[in-house]
This record gives structure tokens, sequence and C-alpha cells, in this order.
């Protein structure tokens, strides 16, 4: 009943504002465009097309094939820009169609039969392209590129806006299948994927998410942000798998965008641009084929059933071993795998010429095995000039890593035995999983009031469900045979008071399998994230003052709400076989579980307004602000239990085993036993409203030159999160940001753009990452290292960027991309500063991922990318064949500063510069026929690239562990293409 509430709010709404705004249909049909004085020669249609866009100060983006062999007679008078098309258009088969301000697409004219009435009824330009040109053999011009960030369509060259745009060609061309394969590409664009590609988290000039926290850089899909989801580790709040197929173009805006895109935007956006239905019937399949047997089928068909109504299905499926080979049988034979399904249906109906309704229906699955770390040193005796100590009673001395380390040791001594690589690892993990499924519909209303008028609602619900199960610490731990004792003298080394019932040391024999920390929430009715969110949004978008001032007003409602608790089961220094069954045993002692039981609820609302204003041809001026409301509310049933049969026990009825149960909340529940996890119940609230703001002044001497300066203002959102008891919550941060740029277009013998911008940004309340070690006594409870995040930093960065691209002799296209990036942490809390936070809780330090004077962490200084892209001069009977090539080359990154950069020579807190080499060779149209076919290769050289640690070396237990982007990817692709 409430998502039906809302939806007649929607309807509302839109009434509402079509009331306010003053303008009835009737006089929408009578508005005129405004007459221009046109002077177009006779000559071949092509160019003659360009002129009358140039004449008219529009874009007008044709394909070549479309206008190849025809002419025009000459034109010349004043008169509107579709009445002056019509006349060059006449007896072609083809006609112009508005598709956003000031742009406009050839195509041809619909094949259907339109009835009577349609036929006389008037055509009003729509809202957004509901059509896209047909399939191509060369690339749009430059300064045709389309983009939407300012929510309204404009050249890509007249956005003051520092982008990045891919189309889909160029996606295919770079191999690009989820999110994170952006990054590769994008200077200013780095990636987090310490848990998986799919599950990437995306920083923009510097700015993470971190752990747990609200991202940095919002993801879009058809103009809807992605689900909403908190689990165990970062998920959620972005694309699934596959969606990155059949779309019109990506757009990658740099810097906040807070005003017309909400909060969580201090670093930017991605937008997907799906492409929408066409009027003509057409489609393709392809497939392709890769080394580590890949798999990968992408298919699309556009349906047009009438004049009014057209239909776009498409889908992929792909699928590949992992490049991370597992030598401990029974447990999965390889990890970093892909493995997903992606379908997607889209629908345009024009409800009248004036009103147009889009529906998208999207659906994404991904099941793999998870990643894994290899195991490449262990912590050094103290005589070594290492950290382990190991004399017993010396000062930091600690029997459990002096366990870990000498077990650390018998691995390497097994991998080095069998003569492994960087790409072999070890992990005993059983059942390893990583699920993650969502989808999500997306509504479009568009009404073209008048030509100075629109109004737009755009609604969503999706729902996000991930189950994880993962060996934080990718080991396979046993129990070493220690000074000849047969085994591991757990007395002796660790404890005094654990004995054996008739008095004697406790010796855990040696072979005794054991894992440090795994997390399994992939049991049956148990999801480690479950989420569903709706989305409501409704903008007025229009033109007033002589078409001097462009202005877009809306709200934006969110609700994200808990399908059920996101929870399952943790397991520490346990001997297991299911973690969710409970089947396990305790050799250790010390072992026990723990089983996060969460639910969150997201509310996220806002008002916005964006208007700019052209104080003459060459100057304009646009301001904007938003007010957004936030509001986060978690409560947790956590627990901790071990298995027992002592005092407090009680057999569990899923699992049947006697356990002890006991609150994760140990200071609103200290040693509390309990049965029912209602009984731990702990909630926590964050709240927090702000207002953000964009002010622009843009100068424009002539049609190829943008020069632009603007100041804004962002912040990113608190957060709820019971990882650690104490530090549940943290504030919001704020930014203040400055940036200049320029956008130049090149024509003649050259022609491209060459686009610059530099910025300087200031970030107060910075959230952080701070590392939680317990005291002894919760060691021997089982409970380990952990994170939380704080408010505890002030920052600043400063940088610049250039994207280029040039295109010489109409054959050669070069483009290259760079961005320069100088971040430093201008004040922390140190830990002494922060230790007062501790007081009450389980741990003994707090220790903040950072220092000050260092730069943020997981972000390069310098980093390039250069593409470039020949097209053979061969006969259109043979087709069309290119051959390309990128290079990237990304400075030293630093994942960790709180880790020693090197461990034995092996790169840990630290990602070492690198540069990647992907080239492609594509034959289009093979023989005059629809087949194309491209081979590409990924990682040419065949480099080992670290990823940022799965888990900090300093809770590992003296194990150094690195994760590695993929070796050499190479492979075949066909398609065939029907239809227009």
């Amino acid at each position: 009943m409430r998502r039906l509430d809302r939806s007649i709010v929607s309807v509302m709404g839109i009434a509402t504002v079509i009331a306010l705004s003053g303008v009835s249909p009737a006089q929408a049909r009578t508005a005129q465009p405004t007459p221009v004085q046109f002077d177009i020669p006779a000559g071949s249609l092509g160019p003659s097309i360009v002129r009358l866009g140039q004449q008219a100060g529009v874009v007008i983006t044709v394909d070549p094939s479309l206008v190849r062999g025809h002419v025009n007679s000459a034109f010349h008078g004043s008169t509107s820009v579709a009445q002056a098309a019509a006349r060059l258009l006449a007896n072609t088969g083809l006609t112009l169609r508005q598709t956003g301000e000031r742009i406009y697409v050839v195509e041809r004219q619909a094949r259907l039969v339109k009835t009577a009435a349609m036929a006389s009824a008037p055509r009003m330009p729509t809202a957004s392209p509901d059509s896209s040109p047909a399939p191509v053999s060369e690339a749009p011009r430059d300064e045709e590129i389309v983009v939407t960030a300012q929510r309204r369509e404009e050249r890509l060259q007249d956005v003051p806006i520092s982008i990045t745009v891919y189309s889909q060609e160029d996606l295919a061309k770079r191999n690009v299948a989820v999110a994170s394969d952006l990054a590769t590409y994008t200077p200013s664009l780095s990636v987090n994927q310490r848990y998986g590609p799919e599950k990437a988290s995306f920083a923009i000039r510097g700015f993470n998410q971190s752990f747990n926290t609200a991202p940095t850089v919002g993801v879009y899909f058809a103009e809807v942000v992605g689900i909403r989801a908190q689990g165990s580790t970062t998920s959620g709040n972005s694309v699934g798998a596959g969606a990155f197929s059949d779309l019109e173009n990506v757009q990658i805006l740099k810097g906040p965008q807070g005003t017309l895109f909400g909060r969580n935007t201090t670093g930017g956006a991605i937008l997907l641009t799906p492409r929408k239905p066409i009027r003509d019937f057409g489609g393709y399949v392809d497939a392709t084929y890769g080394n580590f047997d890949q798999i990968r089928l992408n298919a699309a068909l556009n349906l047009p059933l009438s004049d009014t109504f057209r239909v776009r299905i498409s889908g992929e499926r792909n699928s590949r071993d992992g490049y991370m080979k597992n030598h401990v049988p029974g447990s999965a034979k390889d990890f970093n795998d892909v493995n997903y399904a992606y379908g997607r249906l889209s629908i345009v109906g024009d409800l009248t010429p004036n009103l147009e309704n889009y529906t998208i229906v999207h659906y994404s699955r991904s099941d793999t095995n998870g990643i894994a770390s290899r195991t490449v040193s262990c912590a050094r005796d103290v005589a070594d000039g290492g950290t382990l100590v190991t004399t017993v009673g010396a000062p930091g001395y600690n029997g459990n890593t002096l366990l870990q380390t000498l077990s650390c040791r018998a691995q390497i001594a097994r991998q080095t035995a069998r003569g492994d690589g960087l790409y072999d690892v070890e992990s005993a993990i059983n059942a390893s999983r990583a699920f993650l499924e969502q989808w999500q519909i997306v509504n479009t209303t568009t009404w073209q009031v008048g030509d100075n008028i629109k109004i737009k609602n755009i609604a969503s619900y999706g729902e996000l469900r991930e189950k994880i199960n993962l060996s934080i610490r990718s080991t396979n731990y046993v129990v070493p045979n220690f000074n000849g004792e047969v085994g591991f003298n757990f007395t002796k080394y660790i404890n005094p008071a654990v004995r054996n019932p008739d008095g004697s040391e406790y010796i855990i024999p040696a072979g005794t399998p054991y894992l440090t920390t795994q997390n399994d929430n992939a049991g049956p009715g148990t999801y480690s994230a479950e989420q569903s969110t709706f989305t409501e949004e409704l903008q007025l978008q229009g033109k007033s003052l002589d078409g001097r001032l462009n202005y877009v007003v809306g709200g934006y409602l969110e609700f994200s709400r808990p399908l059920g608790f996101s929870q399952g089961y943790g397991a520490n220094s346990l001997s297991c076989t299911i973690v969710h069954d409970l089947a396990c045993s305790n050799p250790l002692t010390t072992g026990s579980f723990f089983a996060p039981k969460v639910k969150t609820n997201f509310d996220n609302h806002g008002v916005f307004a964006q208007g700019t204003y052209k104080i003459s041809e060459k100057l304009a001026l646009t301001a904007g602000g938003r007010w957004t409301f936030d509001k986060i509310e978690g409560a947790s049933e956590g627990t901790r239990f071990v298995p027992s049969i002592g005092p407090g026990s009680y057999i569990d009825p899923r699992t049947g085993v006697s356990i002890r149960r006991t609150c994760l909340d140990t200071v609103s529940y200290p040693g509390k036993v309990v049965q029912d996890t209602a009984a731990c119940l702990t909630k926590r609230v964050a709240r927090s409203n702000r207002p953000t703001w964009l002010i622009n002044l843009e100068y424009k001497p002539n049609h190829d030159l943008l020069v632009y300066g603007k100041y804004a203002r962002a912040y990113r959102q608190g957060g709820v999160n019971f990882n650690a008891v104490g530090f549940e919550t943290w504030g919001p941060e704020q930014m203040e940001s400055f940036e200049i740029g320029s956008k130049l277009n090149l024509s003649g013998g050259v022609r491209g753009y060459f686009n610059v911008a530099g910025f300087y940004n200031s970030l107060s309340d910075m959230q952080v990452t701070a590392t939680l070690s317990p005291t002894l006594a919760a060691q021997l409870t089982g409970i380990q290292t952990t994170s939380a995040n704080v408010n505890a930093a002030n920052a600043r960065s400063y940088g610049a960027e250039i994207d280029t691209s040039l295109l010489f002799f109409d054959r050669l296209r070069l483009t290259a991309g760079y961005t320069y990036l100088n971040t430093k942490i201008v004040k922390i809390a140190s830990p002494a500063e922060l230790t007062p936070q501790i007081a009450g809780t389980v741990f003994a330090s707090i220790v903040p991922s950072g220092r000050p004077g260092t730069a943020f962490p997981d972000t390069p200084k310098h980093k390039l990318t250069v593409s470039a892209n020949y097209d053979f001069p061969l006969s259109q009977s043979v087709g069309d064949v290119s051959i390309g090539a990128t290079w990237t080359w990304t400075s030293k990154v630093v994942t960790n500063f709180a880790e020693p950069p090197f461990v034995d020579g092996i790169p840990i807190g630290i990602t070492p510069a690198f540069s990647l080499v992907n080239v492609n060779l594509d034959w289009k149209g093979i023989g005059g026929s629809p087949i194309d076919a491209s081979f590409f290769v990924y990682n040419l050289a065949n480099k080992a690239v670290k990823l940022p640690n799965l888990t900090s070396y300093a809770a590992s237990g003296g194990a150094a562990q690195i994760g590695l982007m993929p070796p050499r990817m190479y492979g075949l692709r066909l398609r065939y293409r029907f239809g227009s």
C-alpha cells in the first residue's frame, strides 16, 4: 500500500507542476519556433546538413551511410530548423528529429503507415532520444558527442564539467565487462576491488570509499542511482554485472555533482545510458571465446511494434575460469573467476505526440568462487631483523602470533616445494561463494509541454541480495610440530591456564587444521545484504527570458528498506568444514563464532534547482543549490558464541550443535548470555541535513572554445555499522571545491578536441578507517582485530586533468588522458587523542590509517592513458579494418600507510608503479557482409600487478599476502548484425 501511495504522490506531483507552470496543452500547441536565416548552396547532402547545424547553432548527428550519394538543392531564407531540414531531406526517405535542447538526429522515416489521425497531429519534440542512428562505420565527430551531465542533452564541448565519455564501440574495444574495468582507461578514476570486481568501489580525484562508508562516486543507470546496500563487505550502490552491455554511452563526471545528483558524489558520478528502442527492426548477436575458457554471449533485438510503441531486448552471459589456482583438495579449484548473466527489457510508448513513457527492467546475477590472496612471506624473528618475539614473557611476545607464523612458514615451504607462481594459492575454505543478484525497474515519463517547458518524472524500484563465503586471509594453516613436542604446546606458549583434564599440558596435535577468520553468509535463508530501494524524482525543465535562462527545478525521494536481516556466521581460530552449519571443532580452545544480524533503513530526500543565464552571447552564469536530508537507522541483534555444553549452553535448533551465546555489544550487554538474539537488540541512528551548491562562470568567445571557473560545496553522509562496539556511528564530511578549465575544438587538417581542468579541494571532518586491536583478555575469548570509521582528519587535494582526441587524415585517431593528483592529510587525530574513545570497550588500542602529511590511500599521483586507432584504407567490398592499442601507466599507490611498503621484497603497503598494454584488431562488415570480427589482448606483457590487500598486514598474524589483477587475457569476438 505504501508503494501505491508513493505512485499516487508522483502523479499528483506532475499535475501540480503543470498547474504551477501556467502552460496548458493548448498553449503548447500554438508555441512557434524562432526563425533562423539560412544560406545553403546546392551540393552533397552531408556537408549541407553540417552547414544547417552551424548556421542554426545546433548539433545535428547523422550517420554518413544514410546521406552518402544524396544531393540537395540550394536553400535560402528565414525559417525554423525543422522546416529547413525538411527542404534539404525531401525525397530522401530521411527525417530530422529533435532529441534534446538544440540537439537533433537525422534518421530514416518510420516505415509503418500512420493513421489519418496520426498524420494530422503535430509532432512535438520529445524530451530525450528515443532513437539512435543506424550502426555506423565511423565514429561521430567529436563536436557531436552528446552528454547528459546537467540532466539535459548537450554537446560534450558545451558542458563546463571535466568529462570522459565512452561509446559502446569504445567499451567493446577495451573489453569492458564490469564497472571496475573503467578504471584501467580513465586517468581520474581509481577502483578498490579488494572483494572482487563485481563489488568494486570507486574514487575520483582521490576521494575513496573505505570500510562501509557511503560512496564518494555515484553510479547511475538511466538516471537512477544504484541500489543501496550495506553488507559485511563493500557492495551495492552500483550496477550489476552485465549492465555495460548494449549502452549508448558511459559518462564519467569528475568533481562534485551534488546539486543535480545529490549526496555522496563528492568525487563525481558515473552515468550509464542504455540504448533505447528505435523505430527500425534490427539487432545483433555476438560471441566471444578467450583464454581461461572464457565464453561470452551478447545479443540485442529491436522491435518496432507500431509507430508509437517499440521494444528492445538485450542480454549477456559471461563465464571464465579463475586465474588464481588453488592447491587445496576439496576446496574451489580456482578463484577470481567470472560467472554472470544479465538481461534487459526496454519499452517506449508515445502516449501522445508530446508525452512519452519509457520503462526499463533489468536483472543481473553473478555467482563465483570469490577472490583469494597469495601468501608471500611470514613474520621473521627479532634475531633476524624481524618483529616476531619467540621468548615467552618477553616484551612484545604473543603466543597466537607465534602459532600463526609457524603455520604460515609451513605453507610457504609447501608452495616453494611445488614451484608455485604468483597466481597459485592455498585456501582451505569450503563452499566458497560470492553471489550477487539485483533487479530494477525504471520508469521515465516525459511531457514536452511546449517549446519552453518540459516535465520529467523518474521512478524506480529495485532489490539486491548478496551471499558471501569468504576466507579473509586465504590460508591453509595446520598446527606445526614445534620444538619436537609432536604438536604445539598451547599451555606453554599461549595460556598456562589451559590444560588437559588430568592437569598435564595441552598439546595440539601436529597437522590439525584451523582457520584464522572466515565470513560465511551463504547459508540457507541468510544474506550478507538484502535490501530494496525506491526512488522518485520529479523535474521541471524550462527556458525563459527569450531563451537566455535555462533551468531545472526538482525534488527527490529515496527509501531503502531491508528485505530481511543481513546476517551470517563468522569463525575465528576454529577448524571447520561448513561454517554456517557450525560443523567446526575448537582445537585451539580460543575459537569462537560471531553472528552479525543487522537491519538498516536509509532515507534520503532533497530539493534542488539550477539555472544557466546567458549574460551575453559569449558569457553565461550557472548557479544551483540542493538541500539534502539523510537518515540512517540501524538495528543489530549480533551475537558471539562458542561450542559448549557448560552453564548457559543450549542446543541450536537449526544445526543441533550445543552452544553458549553472548551479545556482540559488550558495552550495552556485558557478559549477557542469551538464546534469543532479540535480547541483544542495539539501535543506532545517524542523521544529517546539509545544503550543497554550485556557482559557475563560463566564457565562450567562439563556437570552438569554452573557458569556465566554478566553486562548489559537497558532502558525504555519515553512517551506521555494528562491526566495532562503541564505534557504530560516524558523521558526515564536507568539501569545498574550486575548478577552472577550458575546452577547445579543433578543425581543419586535424580534427578533435583538447580539454584541460585544474582543481583544488578542501575536506573537513574526513572519514578515516581506524584499526582496533583487542585486549589480551578479549583475544583469549576469540575477539580479533577489527576496523571502524571515525571523523578524525582534515585534508586537501589539488591537481590537473587533460583529455584530448585528435583525428589525422580521417584515418588515425590518437586519444590521451592524464591526471596529476596531489593529496595530503593536513591534520589527523593521533592514537593518543583517540584513546579516550575506547574506554569501556574490549579494545586496547586504536590507530587511524593515515598520518599527517601523508597522501590519501589507493590514490596514484600520476596516471596516463594513450590510445591509437588506425582505419585501413580499404574498399567497401572488403569491409572496415582497424587496429588499436592502449597504453596506461599508473604511478606508485600507497594502499595502507599503517603497513610496511615491502616485506621481504614483496610490496605489501604499496602497489608499485605499473603499465599495461592492451591491443585490438577489428574487421567490420567482412567482405561486405553483416559479420564483424575482433581480436583483443588485455595486459599484453603479462605483468603481475598487485591489488590492495584483502586484510591488513598488522591483522594477519605475521603473514604477508597479496591479491593480483588479471594476467594476460585474449580472445576472439564475432558479431552478426541484422536489420537496420
